[in-house]
């Protein structure tokens, strides 16, 4: 293969991938957008000063022994949603964090993005807390389409974090050849010279 053949296979390359890039990043900008800026919030969640995400409360025990039932706390968190929150909201739990070494249990529900931190041995409340690090993980992975959609196994946070991580990995490939592909055209070309 001559070298003046070979130049144009590689701008030939070059123009084929800075199409392909060019053209992901247009279709793709705003998904591009929306996980750098929610991923950024998420990295300086524990940081915000609480907005994003409520400090952890400390009870008065960490001895388990002293606590209250789960059962109990959990009505006692019920009871708190409803009478300081809305009545409204339903009961449906996340999950339940018992953190031993805070003396606290945090109550986390499904609807709406809310919190309830009670004192393990007690059952006082410690803290109301409304969960945006929650609400922008979800729409950083996308699940957020499903929790509304109500469709029942993630399949649209599956698809959409295939098709964005496929994206990123192609935006990758691509942009690493768009950067070292004229380097190697140049540095052949001045080898050709020298010869």
């Amino acid at each position: 293969m001559t070298e003046n053949k070979r130049r144009q296979q590689q701008a030939s390359v070059l123009r084929v991938f800075r199409k392909i890039h060019r053209w992901t990043g247009a279709l793709l900008f705003a998904f591009f957008f929306l996980v750098a800026v929610t991923g950024l919030l998420l990295g300086w969640k524990k940081h915000s000063g609480g907005v994003l995400l409520a400090k952890s409360y400390t009870g008065t025990s960490t001895d388990l022994k002293a606590w209250l039932p789960i059962d109990s706390l959990h009505n006692l968190a019920c009871k708190i949603l409803h009478d300081s929150v809305s009545p409204d909201l339903s009961l449906k739990l996340e999950r339940i964090d018992i953190r031993k070494d805070k003396g606290m249990v945090k109550f986390v529900f499904e609807d709406s993005y809310w919190g309830i931190q009670l004192d393990g041995a007690t059952g006082n409340l410690l803290t109301i807390e409304r969960r945006r690090a929650d609400f922008i993980e979800n729409l950083h992975d996308g699940s957020i389409l499903d929790y509304y959609l109500g469709t029942s196994n993630g399949q649209i946070k599956l698809a959409y974090t295939t098709v964005l991580g496929l994206a990123l990995l192609l935006f990758t490939i691509t942009g690493f050849w768009l950067w070292y592909g004229p380097k190697q055209m140049r540095k052949s070309a001045t080898n050709r010279k020298l010869d």
